[in-house]
């Protein structure tokens, strides 16, 4: 081993999933960084740490690139000091705040700014944020850009706070022409407002009805419409939360002519399904919605070919009493980033897929779609020492007390899932085990860190 005697610790495993497979190995760290993936039986340097995982899979920290932490404005639905630690318990070591709904929202440097400092003690992981488009900051994009953000986050139909409205068709050009203009990113909440409009809407508790209000076609119009923008302008764009299977046609040949363009599902669109929601049972609800069993089908096998690209978990909480019995009313949002990791592979594994799969989608293309692809989301030298520990094998029931985001609200409430999260690392140190927390030691992330 060169350099061995600056190696601090050693992380060994019979199962530690790497980019060129899973294999045995032990992983030796310093000063926060990987330095070397190393054969099983190395020894382990003088004055070296060894932590020994037996059979457990080491695995990179996840990272999830869509999360609603609404710090500062609506800490009674989330914060970074909750929602932290819920994400630093499931496995996950970075995540990337979404503009909305804090108050002020990401939309000028100077709300940046507040929201950096109102996470910087309270973070147990790696943060960084996502700026918004609004119809009048096409000006402070560039500003946003150049402070360190990591893309913008648009809206074409109504979003659900008044403080972020949505871009009509020439709001979007002007402000995609602005972005492709300084080589950024643009993700999209794409749903049609006129197919929205054209739908039945009849409010009250039957899922069916929330259904048709929230239909396919919504989808499928806004995400041609953005294909074709940003094939015309050569900008890159991301499409947000894709619910809708009969979307995958149109991004899978934008994909084959060259356009810039990625997509992402969710943990609830892979795992949940429309024909098993309660009606009334409105912590199932999010927008675009859950839809039927043959959709999600399709969903998997986009994964599986590539035409979606990764997983998030699209964390949008809020207090219990704004989950009410009326689907037309009550706060859409899915409360999922603890159980994403256990969500996806216990659907996977009955899928056929393997912990590899679910690292490729959860870690390494969510941190290369932010521009970390060079330092989180793979155990390999140089990287950052992040991980989690997970027992695949072993189950656990859902019982929402004991999630760790601030309201015990979750659509997964008493399902059995696969794989126990262990412990997780960041940058070599043990941030987690067993529900235990050490002190917040994330740092704030900047796209030109």
């Amino acid at each position: 081993m060169s350099d061995d005697r600056w190696v601090e610790l050693i992380l060994r495993s019979v199962r530690v999933i790497t980019p060129e497979g899973t294999r045995a190995a032990s992983v030796a760290v310093a000063g926060g960084k990987i330095t070397a993936v190393l054969p099983y039986e190395a020894e382990v340097p003088a004055g070296a740490r060894l932590e020994d995982f037996g059979d457990d899979v080491l695995l990179p920290g996840l990272v999830d690139t869509h999360v609603h932490v609404n710090d500062p404005g609506r800490t009674e639905w989330e914060g970074f000091w909750t929602a932290t630690r819920a994400a630093a318990a499931g496995g996950i070591t970075t995540l990337i705040d979404m503009p909305l709904n804090s108050l002020p929202p990401t939309t000028t440097v100077h709300h940046l700014r507040t929201k950096q400092e109102v996470a910087r003690s309270k973070a147990h992981i790696d943060v960084g944020f996502w700026g918004g488009a609004l119809p009048d900051n096409v000006k402070d994009l560039r500003p946003l850009h150049d402070a360190g953000v990591f893309g913008f986050k648009a809206f074409l139909s109504p979003s659900g706070v008044d403080e972020f409205p949505e871009l009509d068709q020439d709001q979007l050009d002007r402000s995609l022409a602005e972005i492709a203009g300084f080589g950024g990113l643009l993700i999209v909440h794409s749903e049609d407002p006129h197919h929205l409009a054209a739908a039945p809407q009849k409010g009250g508790g039957r899922y069916a009805d929330f259904l048709a209000s929230r239909p396919r076609d919504a989808e499928d119009t806004a995400i041609a419409n953005l294909i074709a923008r940003a094939k015309r302008l050569h900008a890159r764009v991301h499409v947000l939360h894709l619910s809708s299977s009969d979307a995958l046609p149109l991004i899978a040949e934008a994909k084959r002519e060259g356009v810039r363009l990625t997509v992402e599902t969710c943990p609830h669109y892979l795992t949940l399904t429309a024909e098993e929601v309660p009606d009334g049972a409105s912590e199932f609800k999010c927008c675009p919605p859950i839809r039927e069993a043959a959709n999600q089908d399709l969903l998997w096998q986009a994964l599986a070919d590539g035409t979606i690209d990764c997983v998030v978990t699209d964390h949008s909480p809020s207090t219990a009493d704004l989950k009410t019995d009326d689907f037309a009313t009550a706060w859409g949002g899915i409360s999922g980033l603890q159980l994403s990791l256990s969500a996806v592979w216990t659907e996977a594994r009955r899928r056929g897929h393997g912990l590899e799969d679910v690292v490729r989608w959860m870690s390494e293309r969510t941190a290369r779609l932010v521009g970390l692809g060079e330092r989180k989301g793979a155990i390999e030298a140089g990287r950052d020492a992040d991980f989690a520990v997970l027992a695949p094998d072993e189950t656990f029931a859902v019982d929402p007390v004991a999630l760790h985001h601030r309201n015990p609200v979750t659509a997964y409430a008493g399902r059995t899932l696969y794989g126990v999260v262990k412990s997780t690392w960041l940058r070599g140190e043990r941030i987690v085990s067993e529900g235990e927390f050490a002190e917040p030691a994330g740092r704030l992330l900047e796209r030109n860190d």
